[in-house]
């Protein structure tokens, strides 16, 4: 692992780690302000996935979500699994933001300002997680091992054509002559 990365990863994760904490003690208030969202949120889960067992109750839900950002920031901040992790802690970031830091719905200027700032700051972090979604640290990934793999058979394939037309092409004046 770089340095970079060995930095990047616990600066990055860090945010969660303590939101996630956060979130586990109090769960009941911020369940009550993230409402709006989960109404609109679960049954747009369950009709994509019912097969997924999804709870009804916001406290819970808040929970599972500060569970969830607290694994995986800690892992991400590890180094363990860091691509899962970026995902997981993304997919958990975008209905975080939008239940927290709802500024088209305050009315007041100076808190419409500072929910602004707050959303645009997490959907900066959510770029960053993105990008660490994507790392490979260096490594191919598998869409670009599968596009290696496929030239190299094309390729192989050619010569191996072209070897049998002239075996093909010999054995036929052999047998002539």
């Amino acid at each position: 692992m770089t340095l970079i990365r060995l930095l990047a990863r616990p600066m990055l994760a860090s945010t969660f780690a303590v939101g996630a904490v956060a979130g586990l003690r109090n769960a009941p208030a911020l369940a009550e302000k993230s409402k709006p969202v989960i109404d609109k949120l679960v049954p747009a889960v369950e009709q994509a996935a019912p097969q997924v067992p999804l709870p009804k109750d916001p406290v819970t839900l808040v929970r599972l979500n500060a569970a969830a950002q607290l694994i995986a920031a800690v892992s991400l901040a590890r180094g363990r699994a860091p691509r899962l992790s970026s995902a997981v802690l993304a997919a958990s970031l975008a209905p975080t933001t939008v239940a927290g830091h709802p500024f088209w719905q305050e009315s007041d200027p100076q808190a419409k300002q500072e929910q602004m700032f707050h959303f645009f700051k997490n959907l900066s972090v959510l770029g960053g997680l993105v990008l660490a979604a994507v790392d490979t640290a260096g490594q191919p990934g598998v869409a670009y091992r599968a596009q290696s793999a496929g030239r190299t058979a094309r390729r192989e394939a050619k010569h191996l054509a072209r070897a049998t037309r002239l075996q093909a092409r010999l054995a036929a004046k052999s047998v002539a002559s």
